[in-house]
Order: C-alpha cells, then sequence, then structure tokens
C-alpha cells in the first residue's frame, strides 16, 4: 500500500482534520497536491473542500481552497458562527387567542433583531395564575428580564404590582400601567393611550353630527376604565350629552341572558334618544349590532357603532368603524424597553410609553337628514 510519505489512506473527518492542518500551515491548498498526498481521488477532496466551506471553515477558490476570507459572504452563517443569544427574555401575558398575539410578534420581531430569545407563557386575568406563571419562568434562572400584563385592579392587583417590584430583574409591563407611587416607580411600560381613544371615538361622533352618544365597556376589562376617562373628558367640553354609560359582559353570558341585556340596552338608546355608541370589545359590538338589525334598527342610520380593539370588526356585516390599539407596536416597544434596561442599567432614565390608537372608518357614522 502506497503510505504517501507514511500516510496511510485517510478517510472522512481524519482527511478534512488534515485539509485544515495543511491549510493552516501554508494559507492555502491546491486539490491536485492534496490528492497526491492523501492517495485520494481529487473529487473526494474536491467533496471535502466543499463539505468544510459549507460549515464557513473555508473558502473554496479554483482548484483548492484559501484559510476563510472576511470578504466571503457566499454562505449563510452557520450555526459555529452565531452568537448565543444576549439575553433571555420572560413573558406572561393573559391570553394567546385574542388581542394578545399581534403584541406578542411585535415583542418576538424585536428580540430576533436585537439577538434576544423570548419564552412566553400564558396565564390567565387572574392575578393568582398570573403570578403562579411568573413565579414559574422565574425559577428557571435563566430568565435576565420580563414583560408582563398583569392584573392591576383591586387588592389583589396592587399586591401583584409590589411583588413584581421586588423582583431582581427588570420589569416592564405590556398594555398595563400601575398608578403613581413611590413603590411602583421601577416600572417601565409600553401601553396604548385607551384615554385618547376613548376621546377620539366622541369627537369622531361629534364631528359626523351626533349629539347624544353613549358608551358600552367590558366588564372585566383593564382598559374600559382608560376609555371612560378619555370618554368622560370629551362629554365635559364638547357639548354633547353622554347617556348609555354602563358595564356589560356579554361574552360570558348564556344566549337568553345576553339577549335580555342586550335588548335592555337599545331600549335605554331608544329612551333617551342616543344615536351613536362606543363598544369595548369588538366582540361585544359585533353581539350588540346583529342582535338590533336581527330587531329592526338600521345600522348605522338608526345606531352607528364604533368597536374598540379592531379584532373582529372589519368581518361585521355590516362592517364596523373600530379604534385599532396598535398591538404590535406595543410588544416591540415594551421589548426595546427592557432590553436598554439591560444593557444601559439603572442610570438610564425610566421611559413610560403611551401609544395612539387609530381610527379605522368603515361606515358613515353621519345622522342622516331629518
Amino acid at each position: 500500500m502506497d503510505t504517501n510519505d507514511g500516510r496511510s489512506r485517510l478517510f472522512g473527518l481524519s482527511r478534512q482534520e488534515h485539509i485544515i492542518e495543511k491549510l493552516n500551515a501554508s494559507g492555502v491548498v491546491r486539490v491536485a497536491d492534496l490528492s497526491r498526498e492523501l492517495g485520494v481521488a481529487e473529487m473526494t477532496i474536491r467533496r471535502d473542500i466543499t463539505a468544510l466551506a459549507d460549515r464557513g471553515l473555508l473558502t473554496r477558490v479554483h482548484g483548492g481552497a484559501t484559510l476563510r476570507s472576511p470578504l466571503d459572504t457566499s454562505l449563510p452563517r452557520t450555526r459555529r458562527d452565531r452568537k448565543p443569544p444576549l439575553f433571555q427574555i420572560g413573558m406572561v401575558i393573559p391570553s394567546l387567542t385574542y388581542y394578545w398575539p399581534l403584541i406578542v410578534e411585535g415583542a418576538q420581531a424585536a428580540a430576533s433583531a436585537n439577538n434576544a430569545h423570548l419564552e412566553v407563557r400564558a396565564a390567565s386575568y387572574a392575578a393568582t395564575d398570573q403570578r403562579q406563571e411568573i413565579e414559574s419562568i422565574l425559577e428557571t434562572g435563566a430568565v435576565d428580564g420580563l414583560i408582563a400584563a398583569p392584573h392591576t385592579a383591586g387588592p389583589d392587583g396592587r399586591a401583584l404590582l409590589r411583588w413584581l417590584a421586588t423582583l431582581p430583574i427588570p420589569v416592564v409591563l405590556a398594555e398595563r400601567r400601575a398608578a403613581s407611587s413611590v413603590g411602583f416607580a421601577s416600572f417601565e411600560w409600553a401601553t396604548t393611550d385607551h384615554v385618547h381613544g376613548g376621546a377620539l371615538a366622541i369627537e369622531y361622533f361629534a364631528t359626523s353630527g351626533h349629539r347624544r352618544v353613549g358608551l358600552v365597556a367590558s366588564q372585566r376589562s383593564p382598559t374600559s376604565e382608560h376609555l371612560r376617562r378619555g370618554w368622560n373628558h370629551v362629554i365635559e367640553r364638547s357639548g354633547l350629552t353622554g347617556t348609555v354609560n354602563r358595564d356589560l359582559d356579554l361574552e360570558w353570558a348564556t344566549p337568553r341572558a345576553r339577549n335580555a341585556l342586550i335588548g335592555q340596552l337599545l331600549e335605554e338608546c331608544r329612551a333617551t334618544h342616543t344615536t351613536a355608541l362606543l363598544i369595548h370589545s369588538d366582540r361585544q359590538a359585533v353581539l350588540v349590532q346583529n342582535y338590533a338589525r336581527e330587531h329592526g334598527w338600521r345600522i348605522p342610520e338608526d345606531l352607528a357603532i364604533v368597536a374598540y380593539d379592531d379584532e373582529i370588526a372589519a368581518t361585521a356585516d355590516p362592517p364596523m368603524s373600530a379604534l385599532r390599539p396598535p398591538k404590535k407596536d406595543v410588544g416591540r416597544v415594551a421589548m426595546e424597553l427592557l432590553l436598554a434596561r439591560l444593557i444601559d442599567g439603572a442610570d438610564r432614565p425610566r421611559q413610560r410609553a403611551y401609544l395612539l390608537p387609530e381610527l379605522r372608518r368603515r361606515d358613515a357614522a353621519r345622522v342622516p337628514p331629518p
């Protein structure tokens, strides 16, 4: 057997290791020389060089190979080339089925753009469930920062916020905010300016000719109190009359109970000559509109409805105008705030971002002429 300077025929990994050794020693190798030295066909050497190039270990040239050039962009980065994530981020949200998927999408995009890894977990809207999920993700010991959307109302909400404020990692709230308090001064957040959303709806109704307007909010949603603040502010200074102003929970009611509640709402609208309603959320708005049309109301001639959330308003019959929170951007900004805090540390000024919702007009909310 031809040993070729003391070497027997080499195979597989050993042959490729020899190619790298020769390359490190001289900076360049030739296929013909390696073929003679190793006693294999030139095609075998070319396959070895291709395999090593595909791993980013060298640069192929005509007739051989050179050390990997920093100008070689012909191949994608390999797993060996990739840097490990800069930070591990946990995110705990109350739902993965409505409203929140787009917020997660925005956070994930920002994480990927900044070489961070995002782990998402869903709890429920209950403070006890949220704390349990947050504790679970913290117990892994691998989380550098947390994005949370905690329950904030009542004693349970305040207790959860107080606990979050004691965590040894930075916490950014998404679509949530904390009351002004020394104990909550460490919180940063990215949230839709729902107060502005409530005001925007009233101004839209006013410019469309409505004078007696109402608000129907979700009983369980933390968004409702902010919508009502904006709503009331504009009512007080606009000369409009606020008529209907109630919280409902139509989505969880039985069909019979739901129809009774909607019937009472429409009777109140008729009795107070209300011609326009802002309804949070979309699903409640669609339920009200469908019931009203089935019972002889002309939409929007008899009753103009603007939905809040814009998840399904465009699919209603007729399509409904809606206020759309910038969900993706809320997730993106929350992630960017958290990563900036992790990079810059305690010296960075605290930031709280309010993003404005957008009014999507899909129907004629204008009061018809008499």
